[in-house]
């Protein structure tokens, strides 16, 4: 029984790794092409396998989007989580936190466009998340309000303009400035702004 399960682990893990190098591809493909400019053949052949061999790991190409979109989150939660613990151990002021959690975001997104894309843009007709997949989006919301609310940033609104403010200047970087500064030497100066308007004063 114990081989029987080592072997069932042993496929289980190989399963994952080719399920990991598929969404790799994916991830490269749409880097070069956009989101919507290959199909799963091309998949496959980047990965070295046969096209209908494909479909014992995903079932379609939403299928792929959706475990792409999963992993773009998990990505931030991750990288969220590195930003936050660090600010924490500093005794960050709230400004401070503001300014780093803003500066994370737009790298986050201009680091990838197309993960920006698929992420925060709904570029893909007909595409719509899975629960699962949706649930990391919503604990990364969810961080990302709470770090506002220890601000002293609590209504809705302040959420609303604030991913409105980081998701515009990203993406007039990705699409106006690709690599440049001119809109990321703007994020500093639009968090101070935003603060200066709604985070109150303290004595």
């Amino acid at each position: 029984m114990v081989e029987i399960e080592g072997r069932r682990d042993r496929r289980a893990e190989r399963h994952a790794a080719t399920r990991r190098e598929i969404l790799d591809a994916a991830w490269r493909l749409s880097g070069e092409r956009g989101l919507a400019g290959w199909a799963l053949r091309d998949v496959a052949e980047v990965v070295g396998m046969r096209a209908p061999s494909l479909y014992g790991y995903f079932d379609n190409k939403f299928a792929v989007y959706d475990a792409m979109f999963a992993d773009g989150y998990a990505a931030l939660l991750e990288l969220a989580g590195r930003t936050d613990a660090d600010l924490v151990e500093r005794g960050a002021a709230p400004v401070e936190v503001l300014r780093a959690a803003a500066a994370m975001f737009f790298e986050f997104c201009v680091d990838d466009p197309a993960r920006m894309q698929l992420l925060f843009l709904r570029t893909i007709p007909g595409f719509e998340p899975s629960e699962s997949a949706y649930a990391l989006a919503r604990q990364a919301f969810e961080q990302m309000a709470g770090v506002m609310t220890t601000a002293g940033l609590r209504a809705p609104e302040h959420v609303d303009l604030w991913t409105a403010l980081l998701t515009g200047l990203a993406t007039q970087q990705i699409s106006n400035d690709p690599g440049g500064q001119r809109w990321r030497r703007l994020v500093e100066p639009a968090v101070d702004m935003f603060v200066a308007a709604h985070l109150p004063v303290r004595p």
